[in-house]
């Protein structure tokens, strides 16, 4: 079953500005099954097929010929050689929408596209689904914690009991497992995370021990919501700081961990400039860890990380599903004062606290009075994204955001 994905009409517009559309992602969020859908009827090629990766890297040209555009081939990366005869023939038929190209590799992808086929391809990210994807809302536009924005939000409004939300944080948004309700979550991610480290892992770097890797997502895991912190990852782990830092980048460049800036500004007092750590799959990260129900997640002492988590990757989800680039930020200063997220537009700052409750109150959020420091940026309206189940003002600008508002 086809679950109709956010992303596709950023995808169909931007296949009428660019001859190529480069689609990015973890793996198994559902990138072929996406293009499969919406180009039913053109020419799919998949180097997964060792047969068919040999041919086009041993003679990239004759390949090209015998597989002509409009073309969606499939994990792309494996067969670099291609990138320059796709350049060749978009500069030549100046058409756009000819080539959909996919692939879990992003480091290796964008690498490739960029050298050969800049101003000519379109690049958007596919994340896991988003809560609306699951609830087959029609609701696009990309999350802003504005009166206008909820006002309009509010007519589309699909309650969502709390009993139903954590079964979701504990099975994660992979595709395969929100449409096959049978499909084991332990065999899932055990094969996921096989697969993730056999493949993807091993191509991006020498990693001397397979079980290390393991220990250092799974650290990663326990610091999800949290401030990154190298140096305890690499003595959990037994590693390096430099190993760490290096493995941590191919969990982000993989599509596994999102990295929330810090917000800098002279005006804030010895502001924290160490990123804080998300995982983009909260299933992922409570298989690592072993939170083995949706229960004893709940129940257990990282719930608010994975509430967090959750809220984190949803509101990032309808940026890149809208296409856009988010410019998120968090801030903690010297005193261990926190703003839990930070939207910047237009010059403007939207303050949001992320709080595991039914009832927050104004001393959630205290803290956006460390935004009046800085005089170069305007503070914008904000609010606390939470449990309750209605729409409601806390003072001026600032409101109790329910969670189906996102």
């Amino acid at each position: 079953m086809y679950i109709k994905r956010h992303i596709e009409i950023a995808l169909l517009q931007r296949a009428k500005e660019r001859g190529a559309i480069v689609l990015t992602g973890a793996r198994q969020v559902g990138k072929t099954t996406l293009i499969e859908n919406i180009k039913p009827d053109i020419t799919k090629v998949t180097f997964d097929d060792l047969t068919v990766r040999d041919r086009a890297i041993g003679d990239a040209a004759a390949f090209m010929q015998m597989n002509p555009p409009p073309i969606f081939i499939d994990e792309v990366q494996y067969a670099p050689e291609i990138f320059p005869y796709i350049k060749i023939a978009l500069d030549k038929s100046k058409r756009k929408g000819d080539f959909f190209l996919t692939g879990s590799q992003k480091f290796e992808l964008m690498k490739n596209a960029s050298e050969s086929l800049a101003g000519r391809a379109g690049i958007l990210e596919l994340l896991g689904l988003s809560l609306r994807e699951m609830r087959k809302e029609d609701w696009y536009v990309p999350f802003l914690p504005t009166l206008d924005y909820l006002m309009e939000r509010k007519k589309a409004k699909k309650e969502l009991a709390i009993k139903e939300l954590w079964p979701i944080i504990h099975r994660g948004s992979m595709p395969e497992l929100f449409t096959n309700i049978d499909f084991d979550w332990q065999n899932y991610y055990s094969d996921y995370v096989k697969t993730y480290i056999e493949r993807d892992v091993r191509k991006l770097t020498q990693v001397a021990d397979e079980a290390d890797f393991l220990k250092f997502m799974t650290a990663c895991a326990s610091m999800t919501g949290q401030l990154l912190n190298i140096a305890s990852l690499a003595r959990k782990v037994g590693i390096s700081e430099p190993t760490a830092k290096r493995w941590l980048s191919i969990l982000k460049t993989s599509g596994i961990i999102y990295l929330l800036k810090p917000y800098s500004n002279n005006a804030i007092k010895r502001a924290v400039k160490t990123p804080k750590l998300y995982f983009l799959d909260t299933g992922l990260a409570a298989y690592l860890l072993r939170w083995l129900s949706s229960e004893t997640l709940f129940n257990g002492a990282m719930s608010g990380h994975f509430f967090e988590t959750f809220v984190v990757s949803e509101i990032l989800k309808s940026y890149t599903n809208a296409g856009r680039q988010e410019d998120f930020y968090f801030l903690r200063d010297g005193n261990g004062h926190e703003i839990d997220l930070l939207i910047f537009q237009d010059n403007t700052l939207f303050p949001l606290e992320i709080k595991q409750r039914t009832n927050p109150s104004l001393k959630d959020i205290k803290h956006f009075a460390m935004l009046g420091e800085i005089k170069e940026v305007k503070v914008g309206e904000g609010g606390v994204v939470c449990l309750s189940q209605d729409l409601l003002p806390l003072n001026e600008g600032f409101r109790i955001i329910p969670l189906w508002a996102i």
